[in-house]
């Protein structure tokens, strides 16, 4: 079968330098040492190991019997050489057992440490350890795991020689995180983010209360904070976890993807349009009320001083920052087509996540096609939140911050490749005004706890600042549902499409007196009217696409012109 043209095979250059950021690689051959993989029904991309039996040592489920313990990591951690939570990623790496060191709640009769971890062998939790800072909760953790598991190890009858057991796979020691969740570097909770976290719990429950009916949304959450000088206010929310099942259509009329953070960011357009419109109104208590100001040097708007804005996420987005955390620490043990899969651009069908690398996008050739919302937020923190329609009015407009409210997570370092690392060093190809603008990443708090029944109905839930209500939409169909609060028409057209868009814009550039815009016959045409603002934001877009191929992150997709090919 062809490939499909949308996704060329070329995977340009290593990704090597990236992994050498992350994992110091190990002398020798670790042929030995790969496990075998298979494919998971449920991410194309996750590593599943194949474990051997190991009994008859009591009562917990130890991890597959080693041929050939290496005693040097043993004997280096007892001599007080090795850090234990080296040794033990070590033994997880050449015993292939899985290791995630979790942090977890300090035990009752312990009120004075604020943190604790415990580590989970292949699924099995040991002792909690506690202390003032992750560092030492973690160290004490592996220091209890390691008690358990060495006794056992050592009891087996004919171990072999050091000597003849695979080199130690050094593992590079990551600094701390001192946020998780939350908290800062002297362990104490971050007022910011705490209040980040509040405000969208507070918001989010107080939207969905009034239509217990559509819990079913609640599965996955993203919001935009704005920060002030006068606090913190929730601007746009968005749940979902799918994109539309349709074949492309030329009206505009379809929401393509339901993504939680994709609708999110797409409401917060609204709220940016709504503040134009301020702005444009000459007005003075209308355009005083408005969060842009005139920049005289470019004659585009930006955002008024003191004003940052946030991201929130209750889960890491699809994609490559959901990178396996055994990948962080044991790159060399699975093969460079897995690892390049897992950091390079995936897109979403239907929900499910692909590599670009995938075999079965060829199979689907005629199927609505997303970019996945990590590929999305790396895209956003180069070429801005605001689009290509926006950039005729105002400068790139940038997240400060992206907080993950996972209580499953413990890494978000996927995350951070993803939108850092894999787009280092192209500032300097860019534009003016645009740049790679770095956001902090930490975890944050929960917002909420709700489990959600898999086989309920795929909605999406879409709210900005100044809706009346929400709006639910079918994530599949791409359309409003017939019970949602808010409706455009008989159409069901979400609020959020590219026609809606479209509509704003030219009521924007009315407003501004752009007569120049309003001559754009398509939305096509509006976003590629070649004035500086908006050529700018397509050679940027150029760039980051450029360079995220010639790394070898593989081809952004080429979206169907027929999306695009409608006016209004």
């Amino acid at each position: 079968m062809d490939r499909n043209p949308r996704f060329p095979d070329s995977r340009g250059t290593s990704f090597s330098p990236i992994l050498r950021r992350n994992v110091c690689f190990p002398p020798g051959n670790l042929s030995r040492l790969a496990p075998r993989f298979n494919q998971d029904s449920n991410n194309n991309n996750r590593a599943v190991e194949t474990k051997k039996d190991f009994s008859g040592l009591g009562a917990r489920s130890l991890p597959a019997q080693p041929t050939d313990l290496p005693m040097g990591i043993v004997e280096k951690y007892r001599r007080g050489e090795t850090h234990a939570v080296s040794a033990l990623y070590q033994l997880s790496q050449v015993l292939k057992f899985q290791l995630v060191m979790k942090e977890t709640v300090t035990p009752d009769h312990v009120q004075s440490l604020s943190f604790a971890f415990c580590a989970v062998i292949d699924g099995v939790k040991y002792k909690t350890g506690t202390g003032m800072n992750k560092k030492e909760a973690k160290a004490k953790a592996a220091r209890l795991a390691l008690e358990e598991l060495l006794p056992s190890f050592e009891s087996q009858p004919q171990l072999p020689d050091a000597a003849v057991s695979p080199p130690p796979l050094p593992v590079k020691e990551f600094p701390c995180t001192d946020f998780y969740p939350g908290r800062s570097a002297c362990g104490r909770r971050s007022s910011l983010y705490e209040q980040i976290t509040q405000v969208v719990k507070k918001e989010f429950n107080e939207l969905l209360e009034k239509y217990p009916e559509f819990n079913c949304s609640r599965k996955t959450v993203a919001a935009f904070v704005i920060q002030s000088p006068t606090g913190y206010e929730v601007v746009a929310i968005g749940t979902g976890d799918t994109n539309t099942n349709q074949h492309a259509t030329a009206n505009g009329r379809l929401l393509h993807d339901s993504h939680a953070v994709v609708t999110a960011r797409r409401s917060l357009l609204r709220y940016l349009y709504r503040h134009l419109l301020l702005f444009y109104s000459k007005k003075s208590t209308m355009v005083k009320k408005s969060i842009f100001q005139l920049d005289l040097n470019s004659q585009l708007l930006t955002l008024k001083r003191n004003i940052t804005i946030h991201l929130y996420m209750n889960q890491l987005p699809k994609g490559s920052a959901q990178l396996p955390p055994r990948l962080h620490f044991n790159p060399c043990s699975i093969s460079a087509w897995e690892v390049n899969n897992q950091i390079g651009l995936h897109v979403t069908i239907e929900g499910k996540v692909f590599s670009v690398f995938s075999s079965p996008l060829t199979q689907m050739p005629t199927k609505i096609v997303s970019m996945s919302a990590s590929d999305k937020i790396t895209q956003w923190q180069v070429l801005g939140l605001q689009g290509a329609l926006l950039s005729h009015f105002i400068e790139p407009i940038y997240v400060g911050s992206i907080l993950i409210g996972d209580a499953s997570c413990s890494d978000v370092r996927g995350l951070e490749i993803a939108v850092k690392q894999r787009v280092e060093g192209i500032t300097s190809k860019l534009p003016m005004y645009y740049c790679v603008y770095r956001p902090h990443i930490s975890l944050a708090s929960a917002v909420h706890t709700t489990e959600v029944n898999s086989g309920q109905r795929a909605l999406s839930m879409n709210w900005s600042k100044g809706d009346i209500s929400v709006e639910l939409v079918d994530g599949l169909t791409g359309k409003t549902v017939e019970e949602s609060p808010f409706k455009t028409g008989v159409a069901l057209a979400s609020r959020l499409c590219k026609t809606a868009m479209l509509s704003r814009f030219n009521l924007v550039a009315k407003e501004a007196e752009r007569e120049d815009l309003l001559h754009a016959t398509s939305y096509y045409e509006a976003k590629k009217w070649q004035k500086m603002s908006s050529k700018s934001y397509q050679e940027a877009k150029i760039v980051l696409k450029t360079c995220l191929g010639d790394s070898g992150f593989g081809s952004w997709l080429v979206k169907s012109p027929v999306s695009d090919q409608f006016c209004i």
